[in-house]
C-alpha cells in the first residue's frame, strides 16, 4: 500500500507531508481503536524478540530515531507500529522555530534525506506535560536533549542539566545530543575536554535526581559519524571515564561523496542509505575500543533486516530508524524483526 502512496506523497513538500504523517499517527493513537487499526495493519511477527539493555526491558531492539516526533505528539500511533523503544526530542528548554525554511529534502536517487531543523520544539515543558498526562505501555521511551540556540557553548551544561532534571523521572534514558550539524558550534562539545566537562556535570546532576533511592538514568551520548578516529576515540574515552552507559552510533553526516540527487550540495545533516557503511565502521569501533562495556544504539541507513543485522553484528545491541520509514513506510518494523528471526 505504501508502494502506491509514496509518488503522490513524494510531490509534496517534505516537512509538510512529515508533519501530516505525524497528524495522521496521533489522530490514530488518541483512542484504543484506533490505536487498534494500526497493529492490525502492520502486525508484529509472533515470537519473543525481546531483550534486556540497559537495565530496561525492550520488547523488540528496533527504535524510533529522535527527531521524528520531537513534542511526543505521535507517540502513542508510533507504539503501535511495533516499534521497541521511541526516542523523542531533541528537546530544548525553550520552545524554539529551528533554521529558516525549506529544510528538509529528499534524495530519492539515493535513498536520503538532508536536513537542517536546528532543533524546532515546543519546549521541554510541552515534551513533560505530554509525557506526565501517559505514556504508552510496552513501550521504552528515551528524550534526545539538547542545548538552546541562543545558550552560548561554555553555559551548554547549565541547559543539559536541567533538561536531565525534568526527564529524569518521566523518560527511560536520555541521550545527550551533542552532535547535530544544525545548531551553530554544537559538535565542539564532542571535543575531550568540553565533553569531559559536560558529563562530570551531567553525572553529578544525575546522582541528585536520584537522591531518593530511585535508579538512576541511563545516559547515551549521540556521535557524528564525520570525528576521525582518533576524535573518536577520545569522545569513546571521555564516556567511559563518565561512567555513561553508552553511545548512538550515529547521527547525521555533512558528507556528500558519491550523491546523485540534484540537491545533494543543501546544507545539513544527511542521513539514509549513504550512511550505512560510515556508520557500521563507528560501530564496530566503538565495540572494540570499550570492550563490551558501553551499550551501543546502532542507526545510519537502516532499510532493511539485512542493514539491521548488519549493525547488531557489528556490535550494537539497539538500532534505530529514520529515513529508511520515510522510504519504505510504516511495514518496516515488521519487516526488520520478520527479516532477524529468519536469518541464522
Amino acid at each position: 500500500m505504501y508502494s502506491l502512496l509514496r509518488p503522490l506523497l513524494f510531490r509534496t513538500d517534505p516537512e509538510w507531508a512529515h508533519d501530516r504523517t505525524l497528524d495522521l499517527l496521533a489522530l490514530f493513537g488518541k483512542t484504543a481503536f484506533g490505536r487498534g487499526v494500526v497493529r492490525r495493519l502492520f502486525p508484529i511477527p509472533p515470537g519473543d524478540h525481546g531483550l534486556k539493555v540497559m537495565g530496561l526491558r525492550f520488547a523488540n531492539p528496533v527504535g524510533m530515531a529522535a527527531g521524528y516526533d520531537k513534542d511526543g505528539r505521535a507517540m502513542w500511533g508510533l507504539a503501535s507500529l511495533g516499534f521497541g523503544h521511541l526516542e523523542l526530542g531533541t528537546v530544548t528548554p525553550k520552545p524554539q522555530a529551528g533554521n529558516a525554511r525549506p529544510r528538509l529534502f529528499r534524495l530519492p536517487e539515493d535513498q536520503a534525506l538532508i536536513n537542517r531543523m536546528g532543533f524546532p520544539n515546543s519546549g521541554a515543558e510541552a515534551l513533560a506535560r505530554r509525557l506526565e498526562a501517559g505514556r504508552p505501555p510496552g513501550v521504552v521511551i528515551g528524550v534526545n536533549i539538547g542545548k538552546g540556540v541562543d545558550t552560548p557553548l561554555e553555559s551548554a551544561a547549565e541547559d543539559y542539566c536541567w533538561l536531565l532534571r525534568r526527564f529524569c523521572r518521566l523518560a527511560d534514558y536520555l541521550t545527550v545530543n551533542v552532535s547535530s550539524p544544525n545548531t551553530l558550534g554544537l559538535r565542539r562539545l564532542q571535543a575531550r575536554d568540553m565533553l569531559e566537562s559536560l558529563l562530570r556535570a551531567l553525572v553529578t546532576e544525575r546522582q541528585a535526581c536520584a537522591a531518593d533511592g530511585s535508579r538512576p538514568i541511563p545516559l547515551l551520548v549521540k556521535l557524528a559519524p564525520d570525528l576521525s578516529l582518533e576524535q573518536l576515540q577520545e569522545a569513546v574515552g571521555a564516556v567511559l571515564d563518565a561512567g555513561l552507559e553508552g553511545v548512538i552510533a550515529t547521527n547525521t553526516t555533512l558528507e556528500r561523496g558519491g550523491l546523485r540527487s540534484a540537491v545533494r550540495m543543501e546544507a545539513g545533516g544527511l542521513s539514509g542509505a549513504p550512511l550505512r557503511q560510515r556508520a557500521t565502521e563507528v560501530i564496530r569501533a566503538v565495540a572494540r575500543w570499550s570492550g563490551g562495556r558501553l551499550v551501543i544504539v546502532g542507526a545510519g541507513g537502516i532499510h532493511g533486516a539485512r542493514d539491521a543485522r548488519e549493525k547488531l553484528e557489528a556490535g550494537a545491541s539497539l538500532i534505530q530508524v529514520y529515513t529508511g520509514l520515510v522510504y519504505r513506510g510504516p511495514g518496516l518494523v515488521r519487516e526488520i524483526l520478520a527479516g532477524l528471526r529468519a536469518s541464522p
